[in-house]
C-alpha cells in the first residue's frame, strides 16, 4: 500500500487551476436508500436509489485579478444559470492517475478576515449528475 500526500492534489474550477491557492478540499458521495419492506418480513429491506454528492474547497486568499480564487469562485456563485466544471486529481497530474470530473452549482463562497492571520476563503458546491471518475 502506498500512502498519498495531499500536497499533490490538483483542482480546476471552470478551467482555472486553483491548486496554488487551495489547501483543503473534500468530495462527498452519497446515495439514497429506499425502504421496500413488505408484510411478513422480519427485517427491513432496502433498495438503492439515486446518487448525490457535494464538494468543498478552501484556501488562502489571493487577489490575482481574473484567475485567483475570488474572481473564479465569486463568479461561479453569482452565475444563476450555469453549472461549473470541476476537475479534481487527488494524486496530482500524471498518466494513469485518478481524475474526477463533474459539473456543480456553487452554493456558497465565504471570505474570512482574522485580525492576526491571513485572509482565507471557502466554497461549497452541489454536484449535478454523475462524477466521471477515470484515469488521466
Amino acid at each position: 500500500m502506498a500512502f498519498m500526500h495531499g500536497k499533490n492534489t490538483f483542482i480546476s474550477v471552470g478551467g482555472a487551476d486553483l491548486s496554488a491557492y487551495t489547501n483543503a478540499s473534500e468530495i462527498g458521495r452519497k446515495r439514497e436508500v429506499h425502504q421496500v419492506t413488505t408484510y411478513g418480513k422480519d427485517a427491513h429491506v432496502k433498495s438503492k436509489g439515486l446518487k448525490d454528492g457535494t464538494f468543498s474547497m478552501s484556501g488562502t486568499y489571493d487577489n490575482t485579478a481574473g484567475t485567483g480564487p475570488r474572481a473564479v469562485l465569486l463568479a461561479a456563485y453569482e452565475d444563476d444559470d450555469n453549472l461549473i466544471e470541476i476537475i479534481r486529481r487527488p494524486e496530482g497530474t500524471g498518466s494513469g492517475k485518478p481524475q474526477d470530473r463533474f459539473d456543480a452549482a456553487c452554493t456558497s463562497y465565504t471570505e474570512t478576515n482574522p485580525v492576526a492571520d491571513m485572509v482565507t476563503w471557502s466554497a461549497d458546491f452541489e454536484i449535478s449528475d454523475l462524477v466521471n471518475t477515470t484515469a488521466q
